[in-house]
Order: structure tokens, then C-alpha cells, then sequence
């Protein structure tokens, strides 16, 4: 199933993340490479949220995630939260019309 992963993030995110960047696009990676995350990125104009496409079928492989992610370990993720999407248009869509 498709999951929606949105944080909400604190103001000067994007120059505050700075540190933490590397650490956090290798757990992204990680998940990745194991075909789990499918898009990531943030809003823009303003950047005041990121969005990360999950396919999983278990969504504690989210909450894994986002207990590793540096940007959440360091604040900078204001809350956050886990939505299914049920996605029915486009080649990896999970619900066949």
C-alpha cells in the first residue's frame, strides 16, 4: 500500500537541516534501495513541509524511519503524520480501476 509520510518542519528549515543533511538522505537511501520509499522532498514557496511516498505493507516501517531520521532527532520536524493513499491512477498504483 502507498503511505503518505508529512512533517510539518520549523521555520529556517531548509538552513538548519544543513548538518543533518547527509545523514538524513542515506536513511532515505536505505529505504529506498529496499523499494520502500518511492518520492521524498519538501514543499516549496514556503518550505513549511516535506512529503516522502512510502510503499509499504506494514506502516511501521514508517515509523521506523521516522525514529531514525535526523531531521525528527533534532527537532526539526514540528509533527508529523502517517496517511494511507489510495492511490488508482498510474503505473504503481495500488488500487486497479
Amino acid at each position: 500500500m502507498h503511505y503518505l509520510l508529512i512533517y510539518e518542519v520549523v521555520d529556517q528549515y531548509v538552513e538548519r537541516r544543513q548538518p543533518y543533511r547527509q545523514e538524513h538522505l542515506q536513511l532515505a537511501q536505505e529505504f529506498a534501495d529496499r523499494g520502500e520509499l518511492e518520492l521524498g522532498g519538501a514543499l516549496a514557496d514556503p518550505v513549511d513541509r516535506a512529503i516522502l511516498l512510502f510503499k509499504v505493507e506494514d506502516p511501521k516501517r514508517i515509523d521506523e524511519f521516522v525514529s531514525r531520521d535526523p531531521y525528527v532527532r533534532h527537532g526539526l520536524v514540528r509533527s508529523w503524520q502517517v496517511r494511507k493513499w489510495m492511490t488508482v491512477i498510474g503505473k504503481t498504483a495500488q488500487v486497479k480501476v
